[in-house]
């Protein structure tokens, strides 16, 4: 598996790591509401068909199912990993095949943070990074936590003055001026 720390073998040695997170757990919200709908769908089959053999397997084998889809889900978003360095910004995921994902900095023409509703009231928001003239991989980064943070050191990062913003420490200048 991939472990949060493994993300540091591909840096190269010249770059910086300045954000690490993994996706917002509300990412987990719809896999958690259709995995307790299906399981209460079972329970309630088991107890209008009480004594049917058929049911009983049926019933236990496709919840137990359910149990492993949202448990391989669960591991999934436990792995992934969203990093930010000073020279790119890279996704990892996968447990079997391990896929990093990468846009180098360089490349980024615009940046937009998008923030539903429901992104306000639990902390998560969209960040739309885009890159001259072509759709990169990385091109829409959902259910990023801290957004406002994230996308404030990305913005110093690409816009600002080269190697000194507050993202990679280098510049010492007051918050609000």
């Amino acid at each position: 598996m991939l472990a949060p720390r493994e993300i540091d073998e591909y840096l190269l040695p010249t770059e910086r790591r300045v954000i690490r997170v993994r996706m917002h757990w509300a990412v987990m919200a719809f896999n958690l509401a259709s995995t307790g709908v299906f399981l209460f769908l079972m329970i309630l089959i088991q107890t209008r068909f009480p004594g049917s053999e058929l049911i009983d397997n049926l019933t236990f084998y496709l919840a137990l199912a359910a149990v492993v889809r949202f448990t391989t889900q669960t591991i999934l978003w436990w792995i992934e990993r969203i990093v930010i360095t000073d020279k790119r910004v890279m996704l990892a995921e996968g447990i079997v095949t391990h896929n990093v994902g990468m846009m180098p900095l360089s490349k980024v023409t615009d940046l937009t943070f998008r923030r539903t509703f429901m992104g306000r009231l639990l902390g998560y928001g969209t960040l739309i990074v885009e890159s001259a003239g072509q759709i990169q991989a990385l091109n829409k980064i959902r259910y990023m936590p801290r957004p406002e943070e994230i996308y404030e050191a990305l913005s110093e990062l690409i816009f600002g003055e080269k190697g000194k913003t507050r993202a990679t420490g280098m510049l010492a200048r007051p918050r609000w001026r």
